[in-house]
């Protein structure tokens, strides 16, 4: 290859100091006459001596550089410090232990480099040839958060969760500001925002040797819902609209039930009638905006707190008064009465849902 490129990859390191000085000289091996290497170290306060051997090594290799948290924080803190210590044209991910294969990042440039691709995720999944027999669950929820992560994303990768991504520099630089999960949730948030740019992405397959817990693997089921949540949260705003009335549709329900749940607990007080309608229906209004932040549009909203809270009290009276007018209109006009507001609750479940999408939660536009 005539191009000469720099390849940044940053390493996150906790308690490895048994395969760190490994992984550090095969990683080194992909050395090229046209291809320097950046090697970004980053330890997570390890408990053990991986940081002295990370100094060891930044003494003998000059391609390396050293960060260090002095309180653990997780593998995505430590990513998002090495991504924005990164030097190199394109920036990739190598864990510190020894169940991925660097050589595989000589196939996963190809398609950056011949300006194909902004990103290229490389997969366990691609590649039908002999490999370790380890956890069937761990292998499930893998691919069960990927296939999460797709229908949220439009992506269709095949390992969302590996290890091995590769971006172009401008484009993680974009992105690294704006992380915020600290441990494993970083791979569902980092996919949504490359979706998100609308970024390039292609798959290769690699090589996986994966260690058992005995052997020191770290992430657990825990993380594996954290994961999940993070899908959500990061990806429902900018998901195919199927997705968001889906999710709408479950906001709304879960918001009719408080309103039907705290009703029956006001009647139940013996509270006046009035006060019980109205008491159970701002309930369940707030459920309905708490469960919108958290779940479908809080990402990027235009609005402080309190433009968000009056704006949602805009679409309150608005959707209030039009349910109202069209009910009575349909039965005006010899609607029968359950048609008449079964018809109005549709129109209104798509009226909110629009309303909160491009008035409430109004998403910032780039330029």
């Amino acid at each position: 290859m005539e191009q000469k490129i720099k390849l940044s990859l940053i390493i996150p390191c906790y308690n490895e100091e048994k395969t760190l000085r490994a992984i550090v000289e095969r990683v080194l091996e992909l050395r090229k006459d046209w291809l320097e290497l950046e090697l970004v170290i980053v330890d997570d306060c390890s408990k053990d001596a991986s940081w002295n051997v990370a100094q060891e090594l930044k003494k003998q290799y000059p391609e390396i550089k050293l960060a260090r948290h002095e309180v653990n924080q997780g593998k995505g803190a430590a990513l998002r410090t090495g991504f924005l210590e990164a030097t190199g044209d394109f920036v990739g991910v190598q864990d510190a232990d020894m169940e991925y294969n660097p050589e595989d990042y000589l196939v996963m440039l190809e398609p950056l480099m011949s300006g194909k691709a902004d990103v290229v995720y490389g997969s366990r999944y691609l590649r039908p040839e002999a490999r370790r027999v380890l956890y069937f669950w761990h292998t499930w929820m893998n691919k069960t958060l990927t296939t999460c992560s797709n229908m949220f994303t439009n992506l269709d990768i095949t390992d969302m969760e590996t290890c091995y991504k590769l971006f172009r520099r401008e484009i993680i630089r974009k992105i690294a500001p704006r992380l915020k999960e600290n441990r494993f949730g970083f791979e569902p948030e980092v996919t949504a925002y490359v979706a998100e740019e609308k970024c390039r992405v292609y798959e290769c397959a690699i090589r996986y040797n994966p260690r058992s817990y005995e052997e020191g693997k770290k992430i657990g089921w825990k993380d594996g819902m954290r994961a999940l949540y993070c899908i959500l949260h990061y990806g429902a705003c900018n998901a195919p609209v199927p997705m968001q009335l889906l999710l709408y549709l479950f906001i709304g329900g879960t918001a009719a039930l408080a309103n039907l749940i705290s009703f029956a607990v006001c009647l139940h007080c013996q509270m006046p009638m009035f006060y019980a309608v109205i008491g159970s229906y701002v309930l369940s209004a707030v459920v309905n905006y708490l469960l919108c932040i958290l779940i479908l549009f809080r990402h990027k909203a235009c609005w402080n707190t309190f433009g968000e809270l009056a704006a949602y009290t805009v679409t309150l009276v608005v959707m209030g008064f039009l349910d109202y007018f069209i009910t009575v209109g349909l039965i005006g006009i010899g609607t029968w009465v359950l048609a008449s507001k079964a018809i109005a609750s549709i129109l209104g479940f798509f009226g909110n849902y629009l309303l909160r999408k491009y008035f409430v939660f109004f998403l910032r536009r780039k330029s």
